[in-house]
């Protein structure tokens, strides 16, 4: 007999609501900001702007064959708003990536800013024709030793390190 008075309950609610007498709703849900609206200010340091290289170009090649995989040369040093070309030379597909545990805290937020393209954070596309290039800017990057990889050779040991004095 329980269930019978249930549904009684809920039959006679259903009622009441679909009567067409009775006080209108208000709607009280807050109102959609109008398309042509100004948008909040970001929080302070949520965003970076990307900052152009000003000073040299490093070359970095990407080797795949069969002594290994490597970053030729492997460690750079380089100055604050240098540039770093990574050129696909065989074995692709490769990329860059910093790992975000590993990069310095004062630099991370500018150095992914500044990659174009990315997969992920701090990880450029993927590499994959002879040839093929991709610059980082480290305009603006704070100094210090950004240790990187290429995540399909990772297991291979295919890492480098770029010191920005």
């Amino acid at each position: 007999m329980r269930f019978y008075g249930l549904a009684l309950l809920a039959g006679a609610a259903m009622l009441g609501a679909c009567s067409g007498g009775g006080e209108k709703k208000v709607d009280s849900t807050p109102a959609a900001t109008p398309p042509n609206a100004a948008a909040p200010a970001p929080t302070p340091g949520a965003t970076v702007a990307k900052v152009a290289a000003t000073g040299a170009d490093h070359e970095i090649k990407m080797v795949g064959d069969d002594k290994g995989y490597k970053f030729e040369p492997a460690d750079v040093t380089i100055k604050s708003g240098d540039a770093v070309t990574f050129v696909m030379v065989s074995g692709g597909p490769h990329n860059v990536a910093f790992d975000p545990a590993t990069t310095p805290a004062g630099g991370k937020a500018q150095l992914d800013a500044n990659m174009d393209g990315k997969l992920a954070e701090l990880s450029s596309p993927m590499l994959q024709n002879p040839n093929e290039k991709y610059t980082i800017s480290f305009g603006g990057v704070a100094p210090g030793v950004y240790p990187f990889h290429c995540t399909p050779h990772l297991a291979m040991n295919m890492k480098g390190t770029i010191t920005v004095q």
